[in-house]
């Protein structure tokens, strides 16, 4: 029978977000993340409140809504939170679970060393943040 660090080690593995990364990193990653289960309905974050934590998707759902206007839906692999916390603006979006779920968090902390500590995680996240603004202000000059 697996371990609960050996399960938590292949849901991190599943992951896009963490692909290329060794054992030992992932390692790294599963102790600086806690995973959490959350039921649909949840609302994880709202438009224009501060933010302190950064969610990747195991499994389940989400939907993306910006001005009370649905954006999209994300599911595994994908992640959220992450430009309030590198530019540390409000949130710009509102994230409800659509379907139960399971995430990996990172406060605050946590994810700027994950950022340090792993290069090609920061470039992830920071053409990932680039794509959302870009999404979020189409009439702008980029």
């Amino acid at each position: 029978m697996a371990t609960h660090t050996d399960e938590k080690l292949e849901l991190l593995r599943k992951s896009p977000f963490l692909e290329g990364l060794s054992r030992k990193d992932l390692e790294e990653v599963g102790r600086l993340a806690d995973e959490v289960d959350l039921p649909a309905g949840r609302t994880l974050m709202r438009e224009g409140d501060l933010g302190r934590e950064f969610y990747v998707i195991i499994s389940g759902s989400v939907d993306i809504e910006r001005g009370g206007k649905h954006i999209r839906t994300m599911g595994p692999g994908e992640f959220f939170g992450d430009i309030s916390l590198v530019t540390e603006r409000r949130r710009t979006a509102t994230v409800t679970v659509k379907e139960d779920a399971t995430f990996l968090v990172l406060g605050h902390r946590e994810f700027h060393s994950l950022m340090d500590q792993f290069p090609s995680i920061r470039l992830s996240v920071l053409e990932s943040i680039a794509n959302r603004l870009r999404a979020l202000e189409p009439d702008l000059v980029h």
